[in-house]
């Protein structure tokens, strides 16, 4: 069964909390990772393209951003629990803000490397700290509710890579200042959201205290057999996705595919993931998260192959939008399935792990992608990255058989 018993709350306790905090949550989100994702799909590979980078180097700066959050989503879940959800996710909101302006400046591929690794603050620390107050927000129906605000947060990459693709029409520049625009909007909704749980009594904690949980919830996490599983099968979706986003835009266009229409391929991706996501949430909810992850994986893996046969608009969509269910799948059962098994005050580190793996995938996937792309060829790149869900799904359905099963309604 799931450890919602460690929540100290009884579940009556979610009801009583005002919606308002989720709905400002989940417009901070909205605006954030619109403008994140705006900033690298479509732009990000043709811009470095543009400026010189090739193959792996592509591959190395499309993953700058997630090597930061390899160093800093634990730091940053840690921080949360001790100062708080709402300060840490407002210095994340200032990143979001500021570095857009900083792409204007760049003129070669080292700069913008630096400039992807210092936007890749914002993005490591926003995440899990998001997700830990999300689910401190719902100690039941967790999955649902974290597939709720990921849906919110996914409305803003759908539409990103669709205005990114316009605004491309007027060069790069368009595109950072229109990245900057709707980052400076999430400020105000962030600055707005209130203290979750009683996050009063950690701010008087001692420091030797603070380090002492820290350093508790870190090694539950890391000891956790379980959690390890499931923030691997994130890893590798995530590593399978950083290869397609990084670069499907440039099979793309060598099939003809015009840039407007690249990024259409990518909203319908995303925008298949944000309608999918609270369902298969829900599911998770119902079935156990297990079934679930496993099946994500199996697709994913099929999506790749079909990517790889793919040649038109119409088919490279399709391929690509059932690559976003299987991301749905995985990622809307895996931030509930750790968040099930840790405890309330360590959510914040516990979810720092697994975002922290998961950033691992991320920016493996570019780096790995460029080399199979540089040895061989686009289809064959995608194909032999497909193995790799298939192992992770065999090693999720015999790791996770049997554990954190649903909640039933009476436990409800």
């Amino acid at each position: 069964m799931p450890q919602h018993g460690n929540d100290d709350r009884p579940p009556s306790a979610e009801r009583k909390r005002p919606p308002v905090a989720f709905v400002l949550l989940c417009a901070t989100g909205l605006l954030a990772i619109f403008s994140s994702t705006m900033s690298k799909s479509p732009v990000l590979p043709l811009f470095a393209e543009h400026l010189g980078a090739r193959d792996a180097g592509l591959g190395l700066i499309a993953a700058a951003s997630t090597y930061t959050g390899i160093l800093l989503s634990i730091p940053g879940g840690v921080l949360s629990d001790r100062l708080g959800r709402r300060p840490v996710l407002l210095a994340s909101g200032f990143v979001f803000a500021s570095a857009p302006l900083l792409y204007l400046l760049v003129h070669t591929p080292g700069a913008l490397a630096a400039v992807r690794a210092y936007h890749g603050v914002a993005t490591a620390v926003f995440g899990p700290v998001a997700m830990a107050y999300v689910a401190e927000l719902a100690p039941v129906r967790r999955g649902e509710r974290m597939g709720l605000f990921s849906s919110a947060t996914l409305v803003g990459r759908s539409l990103a890579p669709l205005v990114g693709g316009l605004l491309l029409a007027y060069g790069f520049s368009a595109v950072y200042v229109g990245c900057a625009l709707a980052a400076v909007l999430a400020l105000p909704t962030a600055w707005a959201l209130p203290r979750c749980r009683d996050q009063r009594d950690e701010g008087r904690s001692t420091l030797k205290s603070t380090w002492q949980n820290a350093r508790e919830g870190f090694l539950l996490a890391v000891r956790n057999r379980a959690i390890l599983c499931a923030s691997g099968a994130e890893a590798v979706t995530y590593l399978c996705f950083g290869a397609v986003e990084t670069f499907l835009p440039l099979y793309a266009v060598k099939h003809g595919v015009t840039k407007w229409q690249i990024g259409a391929i990518f909203a319908a991706q995303i925008i298949t993931v944000a309608l999918t996501k609270p369902l298969l949430g829900g599911l998770s909810d119902r079935v156990g998260r297990p079934p679930v992850i496993a099946g994500g994986l199996l697709l994913g893996a099929a999506a790749l192959v079909g990517l790889s046969l793919a040649t038109g608009v119409w088919t490279l969509g399709a391929a690509t939008a059932a690559f976003g269910l299987a991301l749905s799948a995985v990622t809307s059962a895996t931030s509930a399935f750790v968040s099930d098994v840790s405890r309330t005050h360590h959510f914040g580190v516990a979810l720092g792990v697994l975002s922290t793996i998961m950033d691992i995938g991320h920016s493996t996937g570019p780096v790995l992608a460029g080399a199979l792309v540089g040895l061989w060829a686009y289809r064959a790149a995608f194909r032999l990255i497909a193995i790799l869900p298939t192992l992770a799904a065999v090693v999720t359905l015999l790791t996770l058989r049997g554990t954190a099963a649903p909640p039933t309604q009476e436990e409800e």
